[in-house]
């Protein structure tokens, strides 16, 4: 049997909690043997929620909380003065080494105040990223940063394309994973100045394996296993992203329910295109780790149903046993 690894998680966080962040973390002990899941909120509504479910007892250990950060709150003050809120004890656990990962669906800004002030980065790290994977027609691709470092400098994103690097070959199993900036073309010439003064870190980093810039249309192609950018770019990319494959989704199911042969068409082609939109399903990758600290934290969608928060938490095993950590720290 692997080694056990044990995964703190925010019952309390996130639009759908704590109902769709219990399912998830119910099954994810049910179809992994070796997790153990520390589920952290208000001690009653937790047990209320797993009252509904029948999963090894010993595999999901309640961890009482008696407060909990809201999203609009701000991410200092709230991780400063909450001390006992699900956010900050899940990072105590993480950083005491009780647990060997942190999942939210929680406030952004405060697991990310959380994970640099409570968790730590490993030295030598400058900005850790937040490194989502998407779907791509030709697999995944990890784009970092998406949401922690709006101001990057070029050795941030020299160094987000190293972790990413890391993070792709021993997590997805991608050997020379191919790294690209993303840029508003191909040309080595173009770009705004943060993109201009990476581009020759980049092609000149022998740690890496670059292949130049890549535009936003591309992603979808898989042109890059490993996509660098400032975080303000990469939000709005995964927004767009996410926003696009919602809307397609819907204008299908529309068209296929319009009319009589609209339905009798979608009947037949359902198990083709049920399997094929799974590629290009976001919630089967999990969340976006955030890279470069002294343990795991993976922040999951706010809007985040219990198939996203399995992933999330099994994808955690990954990254103990292939010691991303320790890796990272040698590289960087």
């Amino acid at each position: 049997m692997s080694e056990t690894v044990n995964v703190a998680v925010d019952a309390m966080g996130g639009d759908n909690a704590p109902g769709e962040i219990v399912l998830g973390a119910v099954n994810a002990v049910k179809e992994r043997e070796n997790i153990i899941v520390h589920l952290l909120g208000t001690e009653d509504v937790v047990r209320s929620e797993l009252s509904k479910y029948d999963y090894p007892k010993d595999r999901i250990i309640q961890v009482p909380t008696t407060e909990v950060i809201e999203t609009g709150e701000p991410p200092v003050i709230a991780i400063r003065t909450k001390k006992n809120s699900s956010i900050v004890v899940g990072m105590q656990l993480v950083h005491s080494h009780k647990c060997d990962a942190f999942v939210s669906a929680g406030s952004s800004g405060a697991i990310l105040v959380g994970g640099l002030v409570i968790v730590g980065r490993i030295k030598g790290v400058e900005r850790p990223p937040l490194a989502p994977l998407f779907p791509t027609q030709k697999g995944c691709s990890i784009i970092l940063d998406c949401g922690a470092n709006v101001d990057a400098r070029p050795s941030h994103l020299v160094q987000f394309a190293k972790m990413g690097s890391i993070y792709m070959q021993y997590v997805v199993g991608i050997d020379k994973p191919r790294v690209a900036i993303l840029n508003i073309g191909a040309e080595e010439e173009k770009g705004n100045a943060l993109v201009k003064e990476t581009y020759p870190l980049l092609k000149n980093c022998p740690d890496i394996n670059f292949i130049g810039s890549v535009e936003a249309r591309d992603i979808t192609e898989g042109a890059a296993d490993v996509i660098v950018c400032e975080a303000f770019a990469g939000n709005i990319a995964l927004k767009m992203y996410e926003g696009v494959g919602k809307t397609m989704l819907k204008e299908i199911k529309g068209a296929f329910m319009s009319s009589l042969r609209g339905k009798i068409g979608g009947l037949l082609v359902k198990p083709a295109l049920k399997e094929t939109l799974k590629k290009f399903d976001v919630s089967e990758y999990g969340g976006a780790p955030l890279l470069g600290l002294e343990g795991l934290v993976v922040k999951t969608h706010g809007s985040s149903k219990h198939k996203e928060v399995t992933n999330s938490i099994i994808q955690c095993i990954s990254f103990k046993e292939q010691n991303i950590n320790e890796k990272i720290k040698v590289n960087i």
